[in-house]
């Protein structure tokens, strides 16, 4: 009799548990999911819909918003409604290449989230260091490319996850206990050696969270010099107000997702559900809040969301 029941990996079927110890709240849990997803769309859409329509907001800035928002969808899209079938029918089997699929997108989307919020720093670099060079360095098609570099740059990451995950075999549990799939959720349930894709994802995340973070600080190092180096206190003020919605967007994006991390490694006495709850918190909350900051920091889009809000 062999000592494991070896299953191939491409006829398993995962069970996403949702929120393990709140299987009774799953019902009122999915009004919040549910609410805030739905802001999350009309707020996004109505960001891209205007700087579409609008000629005027065909501009380096506005073109790195909508990329903001397409991600925003995405990322909220590629777990909330999963979630909401679990909490409202309680559909949570999802098969071996749903599972794969799933992750994938999650962290391609958030990966690619975060080249933007560079690009963004890099943004407000131009505009406040070298004003006067800014519309010869930051052309649509140079933005386009760079979103293009981002996008390569998510995809060529991203990509072993799952192909390391589809060697692995499964023999024992195969419940989440989460309301998603993500490339260490399921490598831990192997029974394989995981080596690979522990290390995998530690140097992933390193590299990409690291190298952005560090870019971005070292942007808005240089964006303080030179403020520090302006003799008007009223242009002081003018500088860090077109900071504002890129610094409130970025701590919004990160701060929840570091938060998150900190507490698997530090937080044993934290109730899992509480490290699931704060998890899901970066893929609703952010997407959602996001157009509403660039919608009332950013005048230029909030008097043409304005016009458009008035006509309906």
């Amino acid at each position: 009799m062999a000592a494991f029941n070896l299953t191939p990996s491409n006829s398993t079927i995962f069970i996403l548990a949702g929120i393990p110890g709140l299987e009774a709240a799953h019902v009122w849990m999915s009004l919040p999911f549910f609410t805030f997803y739905i802001i999350c769309l009309l707020g996004n859409f109505m960001v891209l819909f205007v700087v579409g329509k609008e000629q005027t907001l065909h501009k380096p800035m506005y073109l790195l918003i909508c990329m903001l928002a397409l991600t925003d969808i995405g990322m909220s899209t590629s777990v909330v409604p999963r979630a909401l079938l679990i909490f409202w029918f309680n559909l949570k089997g999802i098969t071996m290449d749903g599972c794969l699929t799933q992750l994938f997108f999650l962290h391609a989307i958030a990966v690619m989230h975060s080249a933007i919020l560079v690009t963004m720093a890099f943004d407000r670099y131009i505009a406040i260091c070298d004003p006067l060079r800014y519309a010869t360095i930051l052309t649509n098609a140079r933005i386009a490319k760079i979103g293009l570099v981002g996008l390569t740059r998510a995809v060529l990451f991203i990509l072993p996850e799952p192909l390391f995950l589809r060697k692995l075999p499964f023999c024992a549990s195969h419940i989440v206990p989460h309301t998603y799939c993500t490339h260490m959720t399921v490598a831990k349930m192997s029974c394989g050696d995981i080596t690979v894709n522990r290390t995998y994802s530690s140097v992933t995340a390193f590299v990409v969270i690291g190298l952005d973070l560090t870019l971005i600080a070292l942007s808005y190092g240089l964006i303080v010099r030179a403020i520090l180096r302006i003799s008007s206190k009223k242009a002081h003020l003018k500088a860090l107000k077109t900071c504002t919605a890129h610094i409130c967007v970025m701590v919004m994006s990160y701060t929840p997702s570091l938060f998150s991390t900190l507490t698997q490694r530090f937080g044993q006495d934290i109730a899992p559900h509480v490290h699931i709850i704060l998890a899901n918190f970066y893929f609703f909350i952010p997407p959602m809040l996001n157009p509403i900051i660039y919608g009332v920091k950013t005048k230029e889009l909030r008097d043409k969301v304005g016009k458009y809000t008035c006509r309906m």
